[in-house]
Parts: structure tokens; C-alpha cells; sequence
């Protein structure tokens, strides 16, 4: 639940452009407004860069919304997972939408596992589910020690997003 998740994989992301690798990004929940991140990737060729959601789940509330953004972007993943110029491809938030119901997990474990042998494909999201745990080379825990937000300090531009 802690705080870096996705910073994390985009750190990640960096790395591999720093080697010259293809690299794609499909954000599954994050949508209703632009990030630094994409801001910053979408600038380089070697990334394909995806924003597929509707906005964070909490806020939008509408199911049936977020289950087709899923399988939208989940679409694009299957595409991108499928290709083997593509060295890393970062799916972020997906494990909200297999949290929440939006996706199938058998149908993205059965992706992750067929997907080219040289391509590299990182998942964040709270929640991971134990069958993708399972399958997963590196699995990662990052712990909510101390948060800013309990303290009453909203969420800032070039910190949160």
C-alpha cells in the first residue's frame, strides 16, 4: 500500500531506455489527467505510451465505465505483450483492475506466460493477487511506514503524479 509503486517501474523504464530497449506503457486506472511520467516518456520514440483509464476507481464509481477501459487497455496490452521489439512493458495499475473484476486473471496470467522469452513485463498495483505472485520472477513489497496525506497534505504535481 505504500507510496512508489509505479515510481518504482518507471525507474525501471528509465534503465531500459537508457540501453536502447523498445519499451511500452499501459496505465490502466490512471486517466482524468496528465503525469509527470507521461509528460516525460511520451518524448522518447522507443516508448509506446498508453494512458487507458477512467480515473482512479474511487473516484468514478461507475463499474460498468471502468470494466471497458480495462478491457481497452488490457487490448492494447495483449498487442504489445505479443511483440518481441518490445523489451519492457510496464502494465501500471493492473492490479487494480483484477482487484476490482474488470479482467480475468487466468487471461492475463496466460498472457504474461506466453508473452516473447526476452520481454520483460512489470505489474504494479496494490493488491497483487497470489496466482500472479506465483508466477512472477521479482515481486516487490513496498510498506506505508508514513504517508503526507494522514498528515492533511494533499497530493502534489511532480510528487503524486
Amino acid at each position: 500500500n505504500g507510496k512508489g509503486k509505479s515510481s518504482s517501474a518507471f525507474g525501471m523504464v528509465a534503465r531500459a531506455l537508457g540501453h536502447g530497449m523498445r519499451v511500452a506503457v499501459v496505465q490502466f486506472i490512471k486517466g482524468s489527467y496528465s503525469t509527470g511520467e507521461e509528460a516525460f516518456f511520451s518524448r522518447f520514440p522507443e516508448v509506446e505510451y498508453h494512458v487507458m483509464g477512467a480515473g482512479f476507481t474511487w473516484e468514478t464509481q461507475d463499474c460498468e465505465r471502468d470494466t471497458r477501459a480495462a478491457r481497452a487497455a488490457w487490448e492494447k496490452a495483449l498487442v504489445l505483450l505479443r511483440n518481441p521489439a518490445i523489451r519492457l512493458v510496464l502494465l501500471d495499475e493492473l492490479n487494480i483492475a483484477l482487484k476490482c473484476g474488470y479482467l480475468p486473471l487466468t487471461e492475463v496470467i496466460e498472457a504474461l506466460q506466453n508473452r516473447p522469452p526476452m520481454q520483460h513485463a512489470v505489474v504494479t498495483g496494490r493488491g497483487a493477487r497470489p496466482e500472479l505472485i506465483e508466477i512472477a520472477d521479482t515481486v516487490s513489497e513496498i510498506a506505508d511506514v508514513k504517508h503526507a496525506f494522514r498528515a492533511g497534505i494533499r497530493a502534489q504535481k511532480g510528487i503524486e503524479w
